[in-house]
């Protein structure tokens, strides 16, 4: 999507800055800097947004030669704005956009390249029949030759309410290998209304991923296998500028420790580093690291690299 992001509440002339954002993509972004191939497929309009959205991936080094463009809808946009304080408030425009209209068809040449791992998240899902339609295609086929498929519940209350999240995630943890929520989205996926945490994760461990990563923003992550054993690692204490994309962040971690076959513990703690300088940074993904300074949260608060 175009990202307009405002440092203050929306008013008359109140500057914002423009960017791109997106969960996958934000995704796409933070695993190629860290050294991994990753591609996006997706659509965007026949637009100048669609147009500053490709050359922005392409520039980042994620591939983009299955996304399409749509000469008949626009770019979907968000505006972000800071309300009060460290609060923000997301206004979005999807409804009819070219990402909107996307089918399963429109997946089939990047799914036909084959991948080690297919990332999907709530989002597209949440953006009408045809999206949801084609995130269920794309599960399928994932699953069927052989790939991991990692879901990111990542509910958006502006898009779609819990019900109809819950009817259309929960037929897609037969495809899922990874499952990762935050905790308070993960009713919408396991378990009735009055489930305990932990009867929600055995219920999703049962219904087809085989592990269940739950975040829980300032209080870290943990991991659940179906081995009955649990890992945990705290968050990272740092300063806090901006927490949308955070999520993305922490996903795009535990990927590249699952591709750099890392053990669980040590796949949460990138997957925790990685929103930490989310959180730390302006931008959905701007202030994301490169591999070589996935260690720069380890310096003395206040540090001058020389």
């Amino acid at each position: 999507m175009l990202s307009l992001q405002l440092p203050g509440p929306l008013e008359i002339g109140a500057a914002a800055r423009t960017t791109v954002a997106g969960a996958e993509s934000n995704v796409a972004v933070a695993l190629a800097r860290l050294g991994h191939r990753a591609a996006w497929a997706g659509r965007v309009g026949a637009d100048e947004p669609g147009r500053l959205v490709l050359r922005t991936l392409r520039a980042e080094g994620v591939d983009v030669s299955a996304a399409a463009t749509d000469a008949a809808a626009p770019t979907g946009a968000m505006l972000r704005e800071r309300r009060v304080a460290d609060l923000a408030r997301v206004h979005y425009w999807r409804a009819d956009s070219a990402a909107a209209r996307t089918t399963p068809e429109h997946l089939a040449p990047a799914l036909a390249e084959g991948a080690r791992i297919l990332h999907l998240t709530g989002i597209t899902a949440a953006l009408g029949p045809g999206p949801l339609a084609a995130v269920r295609a794309a599960a399928h086929h994932a699953h069927t030759h052989g790939w991991t498929v990692t879901l990111d519940v990542n509910h958006r209350a502006r898009l779609w309410d819990t019900d109809e999240a819950a009817h259309a995630l929960r037929p897609l943890l037969r495809y899922v290998d990874i499952l990762i929520a935050s905790d308070d989205e993960l009713p919408l996926v396991a378990g009735g209304p009055d489930d305990t945490e932990a009867a929600r994760v055995e219920a999703l461990l049962a219904a087809g991923p085989r592990e269940v990563v739950v975040k829980r923003g300032a209080g870290g992550a943990e991991h659940h296998g179906p081995d009955a054993v649990s890992h945990a690692v705290p968050a990272l204490d740092v300063p806090v500028r901006d927490t949308v994309g955070a999520g993305d962040a922490f996903c795009a971690g535990y990927l590249s420790g699952l591709l750099d076959t890392l053990g669980p513990e040590a796949r949460l703690a990138r997957a925790t580093a990685l929103g930490a300088f989310a959180v730390a940074s302006a931008g959905d993904w701007e202030g994301l690291p490169h591999r070589d300074e996935l260690a720069l949260l380890d310096a003395v608060p206040g540090s001058a690299i020389r």
